[in-house]
């Protein structure tokens, strides 16, 4: 027998599980698969399609009683998560990529981590790889040297100390504690707090889009609660790997308006330029590497 989700029509969901995927393959099948395992609340999936072509994404969602979204248009990872997340009364909205397998009850984990604490506004597992290590998925914000300096020099010298002052929470693997902001691959929002904030600002097309949710969550007085005793396993860029140009400029792109919203004022605008030359540079240095 096929697990399926709830039909929201005849029951309300505990919580809206939005998936974004843009051509994706059979990783969207497992997705589904172990959702099903991961809570033992009323959960709604919404598979919410950027691409093109949706045959994959319309059979997993008629195989497990999902609702497919199109919206016609790629509307980035950040805008599609906002209509994917639009109109549910659900407290608890989760957003995750595609190759995100869940651990049996780990959704379940989460949401009461975030229930526990009542300024939780975002709650993330530990992602680990598939060779079983974690990625770091927790993270300060960053500052403008630890950005820049990590930003230029973690390929060519990992052991930079930027680097290192930026990803010195990694090896705190095993307390729940605050961070900075947590990665969109796999991200459990209360409703309340997404609302509060206006959601994902949808002019990040990829990237950075959760790095500026957290720090807005922050600064309104929520807590990104990350609970590393939770697990999920986060297979990887399974929808760019092939291509990876396009997502390297992307990056890149988005670091640079990042940069430019952090750091607004007229009299910052050197710090602006100097940031957009670095990342510049950054970003031929990886496309040439690519290709």
């Amino acid at each position: 027998m096929t697990d399926s989700f709830p039909d929201p029509a005849t029951t309300r969901p505990d919580v809206r599980v939005v998936c974004v995927v843009y051509h994706p393959g059979d990783e969207l099948a497992t997705f589904a698969r172990t959702l099903a395992t991961a809570s033992t609340a009323t959960v709604e999936l919404v598979i919410v399609d950027n691409g093109t072509d949706p045959t994959v994404a319309r059979a997993v969602a008629d195989q497990f009683g999902a609702r497919l979204v199109t919206p016609g248009a790629n509307l980035g990872y950040g805008g599609a998560a906002n209509l994917g997340a639009a109109g549910t009364e659900a407290p608890w909205i989760v957003v995750a990529n595609s190759d995100i397998e869940w651990q049996p009850g780990s959704l379940d984990a989460l949401v009461e981590a975030g229930r526990s604490e009542p300024r939780a506004g975002s709650v993330g597992p530990a992602l680990l790889n598939t060779d079983g290590t974690v990625y770091p998925s927790a993270r300060a914000l960053p500052s403008l040297t630890q950005g820049a300096g990590h930003a230029l020099f973690v390929r060519v010298w990992p052991g930079n100390p930027w680097t290192r002052r930026y990803r010195a929470h990694e090896q705190d693997t095993g307390t729940r504690r605050a961070a900075g902001w947590l990665s969109g691959a796999c991200l459990v929002l209360r409703r309340e707090a997404f609302e509060a904030v206006g959601g994902f600002d949808d002019e990040y097309f990829m990237f950075f889009e959760d790095v500026d949710l957290g720090e807005r969550l922050g600064r309104a007085g929520w807590t990104n609660l990350y609970v590393p005793q939770v697990q999920v396993t986060h297979v990887g860029g399974t929808s760019w790997k092939a291509r990876p140009a396009p997502m390297i400029s992307a990056h890149h792109a988005s670091a640079a308006r990042y940069v430019g919203r952090r750091y607004p004022h007229w009299y910052q605008w050197p710090v602006r330029r100097a940031a957009a030359l670095g990342l510049r540079l950054r970003e031929r240095a990886e496309l040439r590497a690519a290709a």
